[in-house]
């Protein structure tokens, strides 16, 4: 569906958990194209025009879940970059039941099958992106990451604008920044 007000939705990641991605996206993300704070992205286009019911879904589906912690699992290349994989049950059926309740609204990238992952790298070189491959699947463990509930946000041509945080049923606190649009 074609939209001028994109909304796009990812997980919120507890602020403590997220500075890992935070920094290594400091540190490896071409800077004129970091406009962004690490985040897992659920959804890429959701049409504005529908706003109100997409919040109501979302306030649904999330009303349902409590906070989770997830695993990291691996970390994977993009070819321009690279990312850390990401699983869990309870976040896969939240956006398979989002996914079926927005199905009208999707277009080709979201209706893909999901491979969650937090992106710390992209649109560098692939010397650059096997350079930071390699050193990160030499020391990497597999690690929790707590899941508090699910961010909507204003596609702005480049930047975000964070729109809502709609917390999952045990987990009523502000995302450190959300409050603020970053």
């Amino acid at each position: 569906m074609k939209t001028r007000f994109p909304l796009i939705l990812t997980a919120s990641i507890a602020e403590r958990d997220r500075e890992l991605f935070d920094d290594l996206r400091r540190q490896h993300f071409p800077p004129d194209r970091n406009l962004l704070k690490a985040h897992l992205t659920m959804f890429h286009r959701l049409p504005g025009e529908y706003r109100e019911q997409i919040v109501a879904q979302i306030t649904m589906s999330a009303s349902a879940v409590r906070a989770f912690e997830a695993s990291v699992v691996g970390i994977r290349h993009l070819g321009a970059g690279v990312a850390f994989d990401i699983d869990n049950d309870a976040l896969a059926a939240v956006r398979a039941e989002l996914k079926s309740a927005f199905k009208a609204w999707l277009g080709p990238q979201d209706m893909q099958p999901w491979r969650p992952h937090i992106t710390v790298q992209n649109k560098v070189s692939r010397v650059i992106a096997d350079r930071l491959y390699g050193d990160l699947t030499v020391d990497f463990r597999p690690r929790a990451i707590r899941v508090i509930g699910l961010d909507l946000w204003r596609y702005l041509g480049g930047p975000w604008q964070h729109d809502s945080f709609i917390p999952f049923a045990n987990d009523s606190r502000v995302p450190d920044g959300a409050e603020n649009g970053s």
